[in-house]
């Protein structure tokens, strides 16, 4: 779902453009409790007020969440010719409280719930979908929607995407991590599977999480072909740091290897800055489930076809897209 930070909103985070006043829309409408699409979405109440509006509440893997009103309003994005095109009641969350701390007006919903984004606009888009996540926060990255997201060309390599009853998540089937010569096959976890969809792709969470066994394994693989000095995480949050810079970093390719793709992960994939002069591996175990996290996708145009049921990766500067 699309959601935007609105006016009289009672614990927001602070952000680099105004905040949406539905007030100042004539498209925009609170839907009623009542409504078919009230009872469509997951975590709706109705407001106890006369006004018995649906409100909602969405909870994100990283223990963040948001609430607010459920709305529909006149969408309208940019196309490729210039003009604009217009997408009349589209199903929108109005937040009046959250603890994100994004700096940024709202969130888009890329999943396959019947609100995100691309669920909505599926009948225009085809199910076809790109983006391509520039490695800068000083940088906006590029959403594609229909035929211009189909991502073609020298270097692209696919994969099946898995789609699971029930799930708004895309899940990809895994097999193994490559550092150097030394493979770590993702199968051999205590939760990973050899078999189809076993790591969530996202590109709302930060970091690529996997089951302990396997991080393990990956971390110590690093170890020994990384020759710096460790040194303590100073946020206290990842594993295995180095005293480096970037500039300096002299690090391995590890290598994804998914069901026919194999994604050659670079230092901007793999390790973040978590201080002044420490890199941190950003991979973190995980108890609840594996996923491939943004910083994994970084510079890579990434396109979703979910009538053939397939994501490609094609290595990209991002920052010239």
């Amino acid at each position: 779902m699309v959601s935007l930070q609105c006016q009289l909103c009672a614990t927001c985070y602070n952000d680099t453009g105004p905040m949406f006043d539905p007030s100042y829309s004539k498209t925009y409408k609170n839907l009623p409790c009542s409504s078919t699409t009230c009872q469509l979405v997951k975590g709706t109440t109705c407001s106890s007020d006369k006004r018995k509006n649906c409100e909602y509440t969405q909870n994100y893997k990283d223990g963040s969440h948001s609430q607010g009103d459920l709305s529909v309003e006149t969408l309208t994005l940019g196309s490729t010719n210039g003009s604009f095109v217009t997408f009349p009641r589209t199903v929108i969350g109005c937040i009046r409280n959250t603890n994100l701390s994004f700096d940024t007006t709202g969130i888009v919903g890329l999943g396959s719930g019947p609100m995100s984004l691309i669920s909505q606009l599926s009948s225009s888009i085809g199910g076809k979908f790109s983006y391509c996540l520039a490695p800068t926060s000083i940088m906006s990255s590029k959403l594609n929607l229909g035929d211009v997201a189909v991502v073609s060309g020298d270097g692209v390599v696919s994969t099946p995407i898995v789609l699971r009853h029930g799930q708004t998540f895309y899940y990809l089937t895994l097999e193994a991590f490559s550092v150097g010569n030394k493979r770590i096959e993702f199968g051999s976890s205590s939760f990973g599977s050899s078999g189809k969809g076993n790591i969530i792709i996202d590109s709302a969470t930060t970091f690529t999480l996997l089951p302990h066994d396997v991080y393990s394994k990956l971390e110590s693989a690093v170890v020994d072909v990384v020759k710096l000095e460790r040194v303590v995480d100073p946020l206290k949050q990842f594993k295995l740091c180095y005293k480096s810079t970037f500039v300096k970093l002299d690090i391995p390719v590890i290598v994804a290897h998914f069901n026919g793709a194999d994604i050659k992960l670079n230092a901007i994939n793999t390790f973040i800055v978590a201080g002044d002069g420490v890199v941190c591996l950003a991979f973190l175990p995980s108890q609840t489930g594996a996923i491939f996290g943004n910083l994994a996708q970084q510079n890579f145009l990434v396109g979703y076809d979910l009538q053939k049921k397939i994501i490609s990766f094609k290595p990209t500067d991002c920052t010239k897209q």
